[in-house]
C-alpha cells in the first residue's frame, strides 16, 4: 500500500523570534471574512476517514514534560522547548507502558520535544520513525513564546476568547482550532494508509485531542474536552465495514497516564472542585456458577474482589463524598468496598480523621440482563434498527434511562463552591451511556466507546455541574497491577464491551 507522503508546510509568516518554524496550515481564514460557528450536529463517528482493509489500531501519545510545560510558557508550533529530566522519565515510563506491543510504525511531530519522547519509547526497534509535520502542536502565531500571565496581560480579550471559546478563537488572521481540525483530518489519511496493523503516533496535547475528535466525527466544540496528559496514551480501533466506506470507531482507552489519573490537578488548564468518578464493577460469576436467575444477581467472583479492593486502593487518596451505585449485587458489592476502604482511611494513614461517606442506590443505573449477558455489541443491536428485535428497543430503554441517571449525578455534585468528589458504580454498558450524555452525543456513539471490568473513567466539571465535563480518561486499568487489561492487548480477542 502507498504511503503518502506529508502535505507541505506552507512559507512562515514574519514573526518573533521565539515563535514556530512551522506554522501553516491548508486551511487560512481571515478574522473578519468568517463569523462565529455555532455548534452543527456530528457527522458521525468515523465520517472522512479513509477505508481500511484490515482492523487497525492507533496508538496516540503525547510527549514528556517539556521545559516550557514547566515554565507555564505557550508552546504552540514553536520548536525551542525540550523534555526536561521528568519529561524524560515519563517517556521511558511509556516505554514500559507500551513494550509488549509490535508496533509496525512510528509516525512523529517533527518537534524536539516530540521526536525524544518517540525515540525512548522507539528504543531499539528498526524502523526509522516518520515524522509528518502536520502533527505539530496548534500554530498559536503572536502568543507563542509568551508566559500565559504575559498573553493575558498583551492581549486581554483575544486571550480571555482563547481561554474561553477556543473554537472560534482568532489571531493574526487565523482561526488556530479550525487550521488544527484540519490538519488532524489530514493526518488520517497517511496513519490509515499504513499497510501496519499497529501503529503508534507521539504527538502532541492539541492535535492528540483533535485526532481523537475528528475520528469521531466530532468538530472544534471538543477541543479542550478529550484531556490529554503528559506521556498519556490514548488507544483508538478502526475495523473494515461490510462494503466498503468510512471504518467503525471505537476510543478503547483515552488518556492513560503514567501518573494517577485521579491525582489532584487541573483540567485543560483549569482548576476543578467537582468531579464524576465512574467505576465499572468487577467481574462476576457467569451463569453457569450462579443458582439464582438473571444475570443481574450474579455476585463478584475472586477476579471481581480483588479488582473492586484495588480499585478502592486507587481511591483512598482521594476524599469521596459519595458513591452512587446500581442496586444489582455486583455493583453494590464493589461499592460496599469503596465506601469500606473510604471510611478506614484514618488508620490506613490517608487522612487523619474518620471519613463518613453517603452510599446510595440509584435505580436508574441498573442495566437489563440482555446487556450483562454480552452476547451482542451495542454497534450490532443499533444497526437491527426498530425492527430488528427487542434487544433494540431495550438499549433505547437503557438509553432513556441514562438521561435521568445523569441528571441525578448532577444534581449530587451541587452547584456550590464545595469541593465535591462522586463516585458511581455500575456496569460498563450504563457507564458508556453516561460517558455519551456527557459528551451531548447520540446512542449510536454507545459503540464507540470501550469500558472493561474494574475500570474507571474520570470527568471534571471545572464550570460547576451546571457546565460542560472534561472526560480526564476512559477505562483506566493500571491500578488492577498485574490483573490488569494492557493497554496495547490484541484487538481479536477484546470482549464487546
Amino acid at each position: 500500500m502507498l504511503l503518502l507522503a506529508p502535505s507541505p508546510v506552507p512559507a512562515p509568516a514574519p514573526a518573533a523570534d521565539r515563535r514556530s518554524n512551522y506554522r501553516g496550515s491548508s486551511l487560512r481564514v481571515r478574522c473578519s471574512s468568517l463569523r462565529e460557528l455555532e455548534k452543527s450536529p456530528s457527522p458521525g463517528p468515523g465520517a472522512g476517514l479513509p477505508p481500511v482493509r484490515e482492523a487497525k489500531r492507533v496508538v496516540l501519545v503525547r510527549h514528556g514534560q517539556s521545559t516550557w510545560n514547566a515554565e507555564g510558557r505557550i508552546q504552540g508550533s514553536s520548536d525551542i522547548s525540550v523534555l526536561t529530566p521528568k519529561g524524560e522519565s515519563q517517556a521511558e515510563t511509556s516505554r514500559l507502558m507500551l513494550l509488549s506491543d509490535s508496533f509496525d510504525a512510528c509516525f512523529t511531530s517533527p518537534l524536539a520535544r516530540s521526536r525524544r519522547t518517540a525515540e525512548i519509547i522507539w528504543a531499539n526497534r528498526d524502523d526509522d520513525l516518520i515524522p509528518d509535520s502536520d502533527l505539530r502542536e496548534i500554530d498559536l502565531y503572536s502568543f507563542q513564546g509568551l508566559l500565559k500571565n504575559e498573553g493575558k496581560e498583551k492581549y486581554g480579550v483575544i486571550y480571555r476568547q482563547w481561554q474561553k471559546n477556543a473554537a472560534n478563537f482568532c489571531i493574526d488572521g487565523h482561526y488556530p482550532v479550525r487550521e488544527l481540525w484540519d490538519r488532524a483530518q489530514n493526518c488520517w489519511e497517511r496513519i490509515l494508509a499504513h499497510e501496519g496493523k499497529s501503529v503508534l503516533v507521539v504527538a502532541h496535547n492539541a492535535v492528540n485531542q483533535a485526532l481523537v475528535a475528528t475520528s469521531l466525527g466530532l468538530g472544534t466544540e471538543y477541543f479542550r474536552i478529550l484531556l490529554q496528559s503528559n506521556c498519556g496514551a490514548s488507544v483508538l480501533d478502526f475495523t473494515p465495514q461490510t462494503g466498503g466506506g468510512p471504518p467503525a470507531v471505537c476510543l478503547n482507552r483515552l488518556n492513560q497516564t503514567p501518573n494517577s489519573p485521579v491525582a489532584s490537578g487541573s483540567s485543560a488548564g483549569r482548576k476543578t472542585s467537582k468531579r464524576i468518578i465512574l467505576v465499572c464493577q468487577g467481574a462476576t460469576q457467569n451463569n453457569t456458577e450462579i443458582s439464582l436467575g438473571g444475570m443481574g444477581y450474579a455476585p463478584l467472583n475472586m477476579l471481581g474482589i480483588i479488582q473492586s479492593q484495588k480499585t478502592a486502593e486507587l481511591l483512598l487518596d482521594q476524599k469521596v463524598n459519595g458513591i452512587l451505585c446500581s442496586p444489582q449485587v455486583a455493583a453494590v458489592d464493589t461499592a460496599t468496598t469503596i465506601c469500606e476502604v473510604q471510611e478506614a482511611a484514618d488508620c490506613l494513614g490517608a487522612d487523619c480523621v474518620p471519613r463518613y461517606v453517603e452510599m446510595k442506590k440509584l435505580l436508574e443505573l441498573e442495566i437489563d440482563d440482555t446487556f450483562q449477558a454480552k452476547q451482542k455489541s451495542f454497534a450490532e443491536i443499533a444497526k437491527s434498527g426498530w425492527l430488528g428485535s427487542m434487544e433494540y428497543r431495550t438499549l433505547e430503554g437503557l438509553w432513556s434511562q441514562s438521561k435521568a441517571a445523569w441528571q441525578a449525578l448532577l444534581n449530587e455534585l451541587q452547584d456550590d463552591t464545595s469541593e465535591r468528589t462522586l463516585v458511581v458504580v455500575g456496569h460498563p454498558g450504563i457507564h458508556l451511556a453516561l460517558i455519551c450524555r456527557c459528551l451531548d452525543l447520540t446512542m449510536e456513539y454507545m459503540s464507540c466507546f470501550h469500558l472493561d471490568d474494574g475500570s474507571i473513567s474520570v470527568i471534571d466539571f471545572p464550570d460547576g455541574p451546571k457546565g460542560r465535563g472534561v472526560v480526564r480518561c476512559t477505562n483506566y486499568t493500571a491500578h488492577l497491577g498485574r490483573w490488569s487489561i494492557p493497554i496495547t492487548r490484541t484487538t481479536e480477542t477484546d470482549e464487546e464491551f
